[in-house]
């Protein structure tokens, strides 16, 4: 895994209907993310946030906020791709689930086969016409399979951004039913909650290891810290009961370093204003060092 990383902030809370999350990126930062990554002797550079009017305007279109949203999301694409363009490993860090849309679109450009890890309770696979809210943030992977307005679909580059075949879901336990039927539709690989607790996680990561890493040339993790369950991680916006631990998802981190396939990543949905003493920022920068290669001994 690369070691010289690049850290983009995006305080975006634009995406969903609870405010707080756009406060993500300076929790992640005080919970210590830059003393971690260096003892690990990453060679750490900050890029700071990019800038996101929160001003309230009438809305024009079914995805709420669309153009600030469009906006926000092509500027981290072409600052991520950027990035990459200097040797980069693209570490970013939110903000609601959104952003995945640029992070992703940033990334796309420089892998033949870009492979993607979601871990989330939720699919985000809605479009303008399955969405019950209209929330952009329950549509990034969806606009990442070039679904959805074309707004969105068309940062950076118009094309599909990742294959169906080359995406795993993990840890997914609230699916509307639309996502249903576009998962049955495309054959996207879903490890849901069932799948976790009947055969383990490690079996589950193995097992996505070996689906995606035969057929991609670099895989894109997307770890929305609602994937944990709120027991353990309480400051999210769409908390889930039931999800996966603590130990797990540090288990799920230690084995993605170890087959040294994570390309890029983005670490989202953290709301300090829902949490305890910035408990799930911490969590976040704690996977954040398993990720890269941290150990106990």
């Amino acid at each position: 895994m690369k070691t010289k990383i690049a850290i983009h902030g995006v305080p975006m809370d634009l995406g969903q209907g609870r405010r707080g999350v756009n406060m993500g990126p300076s929790a992640i930062r005080y919970a210590g993310m830059f003393d971690r990554l260096n003892r690990l002797g990453c060679e750490v550079e900050d890029f700071g946030d990019i800038y996101v009017d929160t001003r309230q305007k009438a809305e024009e279109d079914r995805s709420k906020n669309l153009q600030e949203i469009t906006r926000v999301n092509q500027e981290l694409a072409e600052r991520i791709s950027t990035n990459i363009e200097k040797g980069y490993f693209p570490l970013t860090i939110g903000g609601d689930h959104s952003i995945s849309i640029g992070s992703i679109a940033g990334v796309s450009a420089h892998y033949e086969n870009l492979g993607l890890i979601w871990y989330d309770a939720h699919g985000d696979l809605n479009t303008d016409d399955t969405s019950p809210s209209g929330n952009i943030h329950g549509m990034p992977l969806a606009v990442a399979l070039g679904l959805g307005n074309q707004q969105l679909t068309n940062i950076q580059h118009a094309d599909r951004k990742v294959q169906p075949e080359n995406i795993v879901i993990i840890g997914a336990r609230s699916l509307d039913e639309g996502e249903k039927k576009l998962i049955h539709e495309l054959g996207i690989r879903v490890y849901t909650m069932h799948e976790i607790d009947h055969s383990g996680m490690s079996h589950v990561i193995k097992d996505a290891i070996a689906y995606l890493s035969s057929k991609t040339d670099g895989i894109h993790l997307s770890l929305d810290l609602d994937g944990l369950d709120p027991e353990e991680a309480p400051g999210v916006g769409t908390p889930v009961v039931g999800g996966m631990s603590y130990r797990e998802s540090h288990l799920a981190m230690e084995m993605l370093a170890e087959a040294d396939i994570i390309t890029s990543a983005d670490f989202v949905e953290v709301n300090p204003i829902l949490d305890e003493k910035n408990r799930t920022a911490q969590i976040a920068v704690e996977l954040m060092g398993s990720l890269f290669g941290e150990k106990l001994l």
